[in-house]
């Protein structure tokens, strides 16, 4: 059920075309602070309701993190496994021509499931401007995702996690469930300040050292065998199940790849001191309640993985690689720093200080446009 608040959905637009079978829709949730900014999933399941939850993440990471975007999201209803390249194609320029009132007017699009640069430089030729999305291939202005900015982020979130905690970095051990785009540079970063990785993941298990890994020894095995479990440095190296990094031994503990990772049932079994959400959604504000009142420090998600969208914004102003991590590291340092500022003053938990940060930097430009009226 999509509730209507005073943020928003400000519209939601559903589309149609009979030639490719395309039905979509777009969710734009608030544009207050400027264009709403969100991806285009294409999942055979996608729905209204699961966009609109998604929109409104976006709204709120864009505030926090500053940015002249308001929060958006489409979908497309498709099976990309049961068509051909050139029907998602076809797809994507329906998809495109059909959102031109809106977009890029009110609308930014950008990769999501099942949608990369190419689905992109698609969507951006058949919208006929280069501002209707971000995430192009470089040779339309893009910025590759593959330059790492999420993890990127993640990495400084941690490092003022750890700066507020009074810690010093090259004294803690850490672990990284999901070892893709995200938690890859997040292990490569952390490992270079001098922290010790202990375990990483991907979706066929858990690599466990309790006296440390090798980050470019692992980033090698994992590229030349698909998996972190094959890495076999050290007679201290076990294999352990995918959620059971969950109750490892460390200090520091990033989430990287799925949602729901911390549950009702493995909540207790967290030793770390820090977890940083690097994922989406890897547990529901009931269990960070109950995390907060022990005392482990956790970073929310649209706090510490906003790297992305930072990036998008770089992209869509014509910004390089450069100005990325530039404008990455300095928003990311400055809003993490922030939250727990205020977290810490309120004796609240940080979920609750970047909710209020987003929600009355959003409240207070929409009032200044009512009174402008």
């Amino acid at each position: 059920m999509i509730s209507h608040d005073e943020l928003g959905p400000e519209k939601i637009l559903e589309v149609y075309d009979a030639k490719t079978g395309m039905h979509g829709f777009v969710v734009i949730d608030n544009t207050a602070l400027g264009p709403g900014k969100g991806g285009i999933r294409m999942t055979p399941t996608v729905n209204k309701e699961e966009v609109f939850k998604l929109a409104r993440a976006m709204t709120y990471k864009c505030s926090l993190a500053g940015l002249p975007f308001g929060g958006a999201k489409s979908g497309i209803i498709a099976n990309p496994k049961e068509i051909t390249q050139e029907h998602k194609d076809a797809m994507i320029k329906a998809f495109s021509k059909a959102l031109k009132p809106v977009c890029p007017l009110l609308y930014v699009a950008a990769p999501d499931i099942s949608t990369a640069e190419h689905e992109m430089k698609v969507f951006a030729q058949a919208n006929g401007s280069m501002k209707s999305c971000t995430g192009k291939p470089k040779e339309l202005g893009g910025i590759p995702h593959e330059l790492g900015s999420t993890g990127f982020g993640v990495y400084h979130a941690t490092l003022v996690a750890v700066k507020h905690l009074g810690l010093d970095i090259k004294k803690l051990s850490f672990a990284v469930e999901g070892f893709g785009n995200v938690g890859r540079f997040v292990a490569k970063y952390l490992s270079g300040a001098g922290a010790r990785l202990i375990a990483a993941s991907d979706s066929r298990g858990v690599i466990c050292n309790p006296k440390g890994i090798d980050f470019d020894k692992l980033l090698k095995v994992k590229k030349e065998q698909s998996t972190v479990t094959k890495y076999s440095e050290g007679k201290s190296c076990i294999v352990l199940k995918g959620e059971e990094i969950v109750g490892l031994e460390v200090d520091i503990l990033v989430t990287a790849a799925i949602p729901d990772l911390v549950t009702d049932a493995n909540k207790s079994k967290i030793k770390a001191k820090i977890i940083v959400q690097g994922s989406n959604i890897p547990m529901t504000p009931e269990i960070e309640e109950y995390l907060h009142k022990k005392g482990i420090l956790v970073i929310p998600d649209f706090v510490a993985n906003a790297g992305g969208v930072i990036s998008s914004y770089v992209e869509y102003i014509g910004g390089t690689p450069k100005d990325m991590f530039k404008m990455v590291e300095e928003k990311i340092i400055k809003n993490t720093a922030e939250v727990l500022e205020k977290a810490k003053k309120a004796g609240i938990k940080p979920r609750d200080a970047a909710l209020s940060i987003a929600v009355d930097r959003i409240k207070k430009v929409m009032k200044k446009k009512e009174k402008s009226k």
